[in-house]
């Protein structure tokens, strides 16, 4: 039989990390829906939003799109962004050539509390 193996106990604050009480900034996660049919409409506006995204990486930390297999047409994207609140999420996503360009049917922004404390890279 298999030995049972367990992970050694965390020892770390997970409350401190869940609240960002000592920052000021929030963690927020934002799904994005892209209109049904918009194959092309993401096509012409993908470089401009890619460069927006890399102007904005100070506060859009992680962003890719969403897809149903790696070749298919994006269905929409997911963003983890550091904000000082909901508002300032919602004017950043307003200017995002996305948004302007009339790909984005709609939206969901989350409170996200990072679960573990190292680092995040990819």
């Amino acid at each position: 039989m298999g030995e049972s193996t367990q992970a050694a106990p965390l020892n770390h604050d997970f409350s401190a990390l869940t609240t960002n009480a000592h920052e000021d900034w929030t963690l927020f996660a934002v799904r994005f829906h892209d209109k049904p049919g918009a194959a092309e409409l993401h096509r012409q506006l993908l470089q401009a939003h890619l460069e927006w995204v890399a102007a904005h990486q100070d506060v859009v930390r992680a962003a890719g799109s969403l897809r149903e297999s790696p070749e298919a047409t994006p269905v929409g994207g997911l963003w983890v962004l550091r904000a000082p609140d909901k508002a300032a999420v919602e004017a950043l996503i307003a200017t995002d050539p996305f948004t302007t360009g009339g790909l984005r049917a709609g939206w969901d922004i989350f409170y996200w509390s990072k679960a573990l404390p190292q680092a995040v890279s990819f």
